[in-house]
This record gives structure tokens, C-alpha cells and sequence, in this order.
């Protein structure tokens, strides 16, 4: 499982998620290689298809437009979790870990998530 972290989320949590499970790969907007910071919703969905990374976002409000935008034009994501700011970053960390551990490669491709999945 490959994680990119739209650049509203904590950096704290990809130090807590490689702590967790130093063999996650944790990409952030902004780092090389990855989108830009001020990347619009749309491009940053055709770089994870095609870098094969599953985005986390705290974007409930236009992500699924963006999403079934990109649905629409015939092309596929990997998957995007939806996190609720209120959890904390231990029940956050633990979420993603886990799913990360015991998921099929396709299991949420084209979906959105939307965690704590408890």
C-alpha cells in the first residue's frame, strides 16, 4: 500500500505511520516526485492512478465530485480515505496501518473511504 497525504494533513502522521510500519511507503504533496503544493484535486487523482498511490484527505466536501469526475473519463483510482480530524493521530495511524496490512492490492480502487472504519 502506497499512501500520498494531500498537504492538509498533520506531517505528524507520516512519521506515525513509518514508526508504525517503517516498510509503508508515506509520499506528501510538496515532496519530490510527488504533486506540487496548490496541485488542483483533479491532477492529483491522475498522478496517484498512475504512480499507483492511494490518497489520504480530510476533502469530504469536493473529493467525491472530483472523484466521480475522474470515474466518468474512464479512468481508475487506487483508492482515497477520507479521514475525520477529530480522531487522533494514534486511532489515525492505527486505521491506516491496518488497512495497509490486511488489504487486497485492488480492494478500494475507485472508492472513497471514509475512516475511523469503526
Amino acid at each position: 500500500m502506497r499512501y500520498l497525504l494531500d498537504e492538509h494533513i498533520d506531517p505528524v502522521l507520516r512519521r506515525a505511520l513509518l514508526r508504525a510500519d517503517p516498510a509503508l511507503e508515506v509520499w506528501m504533496i510538496g515532496d519530490p516526485g510527488a504533486p506540487s503544493r496548490g496541485t488542483l484535486d483533479p491532477d492529483i487523482l491522475i498522478w496517484c492512478e498512475m504512480n499507483g498511490f492511494c490518497l489520504v484527505t480530510n476533502n469530504r466536501k469536493s473529493m467525491p465530485r472530483h472523484l466521480a469526475d475522474h470515474l466518468a473519463l474512464g479512468q481508475h483510482m487506487p483508492g482515497i480515505f477520507v479521514v475525520n480530524l477529530a480522531l487522533s493521530m494514534g486511532h489515525l495511524t492505527d486505521e491506516l496501518v491496518l488497512i495497509a496490512g490486511v488489504a487486497a492490492d485492488d480492494e478500494f480502487r475507485d472508492l472513497i473511504v471514509y475512516l475511523p472504519l469503526s
